[in-house]
């Protein structure tokens, strides 16, 4: 993290100041850091309103930058700001995106092929069994899952997916010093190793329900669609869905028992236009998933640059973590993080848990004939 990130999450933190604003006093100054340090007089020319000028005015009194690095040290968090190139690009497209967001994991290239399944936490049996079906079907199809971890058919059709060896993403609607529900802690550690968490609130804010409608936004943002499984009438599922519809995503919902509650927000949403989810195939077929996955199948095993091959030359059959491996590289680490994720989809390391990686011993081998030719 540099220290500019620090400017972003400063001004993220002045109440009042959203995306929008946000947006305004970066292109008034062309710079977080002189948006931070402006006068009031300067900030009232570009239209920021009072109680917003003097809230900034007081958090730049009290932030201590030091406490905020040594914070997400802590956690092991990261942030990534609108200026960052590993910021997801989908959630970049939205409109009104966060311009900070606080990351734990990885996010991989392969997410740009994610479906968020969302849905109820009073989940019935038949939402179980889907859940999980879909869960280890999008697995297989190499389609990251996104989803808010809570109780439910979010944790179900996330695990699911995780225990078939597949990624997910969990959008949480409080800081990243935190894991709720508490009894998910499992389930996000292993997420740390096969995906990743995500949310645009800052370290110590606790899960406020006022908090979980907005994060909706970044589920379906970061999704290419959103399946609704099982939800009432008046639901977050149900929000999401509104949010993908008002992004362009596709939303789809599982049909169930008209006189079921947890069917009624599902059942409610085909009828005014949601794709009934009928097979899984089905999902790929209509969102043309299927040259993603043949896409994927084509596997390049010899790096194609500089970077690859000095991060090539330094991996082997034993486990090397990512910190070793910029400390051998002497690379930044943002571009060690970057380059591994996208040599793990070519195939050519692994991800063995923990940010450690391996070479994959057929890339390895193909590398080093090369080179000895």
């Amino acid at each position: 993290m540099n220290e500019q990130h620090l400017y972003w999450i400063a001004l993220s933190k002045v109440p009042g100041i959203g995306p929008v604003r946000f947006k305004i006093l970066l292109d008034a100054f062309g710079d977080v850091a002189k948006a931070w340090k402006a006068s009031p007089t300067q900030l009232r020319a570009v239209g920021l309103p009072a109680d917003q000028i003097e809230g900034l005015i007081r958090l730049r009194k009290t932030l201590e930058f030091k406490r905020l690095q040594d914070e997400l040290k802590a956690h092991d968090v990261r942030v990534l700001t609108w200026e960052d190139a590993e910021y997801p690009r989908r959630l970049k497209d939205i409109g009104q995106s966060p311009p900070v967001i606080y990351l734990r994991g990885q996010i991989a290239p392969e997410d740009e092929w994610a479906v968020a399944v969302v849905g109820t936490r009073s989940i019935t049996k038949y939402g179980r069994q889907i859940s999980e079906e879909l869960g280890i079907f999008l697995a297989q199809q190499g389609i990251t899952v996104v989803s808010g971890l809570a109780r439910g058919v979010d944790a179900t059709v996330q695990r699911a997916a995780l225990d078939a060896g597949g990624r997910s993403i969990a959008v949480l609607a409080h800081g990243l010093d935190r894991i709720y529900p508490a009894e998910h802690r499992g389930l996000a550690q292993k997420m740390l190793d096969q995906g990743a968490l995500i949310s645009d609130y800052a370290i110590g804010v606790p899960p406020e329900s006022a908090n979980f409608p907005p994060r909706n936004r970044i589920i379906s943002g970061l999704s290419i669609a959103v399946v609704v499984i099982e939800a009432g009438k008046k639901s977050g599922a149900k929000i999401t869905a509104e949010f993908a519809a008002e992004q362009g995503r596709d939303v789809f919902a599982v049909p169930g028992p008209i006189h079921a509650v947890q069917s009624k927000g599902t059942n409610q949403l085909i009828r005014d236009g949601a794709y009934p989810l009928l097979d899984f195939e089905q999902l790929l077929q209509t969102l043309d998933l299927e040259y993603m996955t043949h896409h994927k199948s084509a596997r390049v095993v010899l790096p194609a640059d500089a970077t690859e091959a000095k991060l090539f030359e330094v991996l082997g059959r034993e486990p090397l973590h990512v910190d070793e491996i910029r400390a051998e590289t002497d690379l930044p680490i943002e571009q060690v993080s970057s380059t591994l994720a996208l040599m793990e989809l070519k195939g050519m390391v692994r991800l063995v848990g923990g940010m450690n990686y391996v070479a994959v011993r057929e890339a390895n081998a193909a590398y080093h004939a090369g080179t000895e030719g």
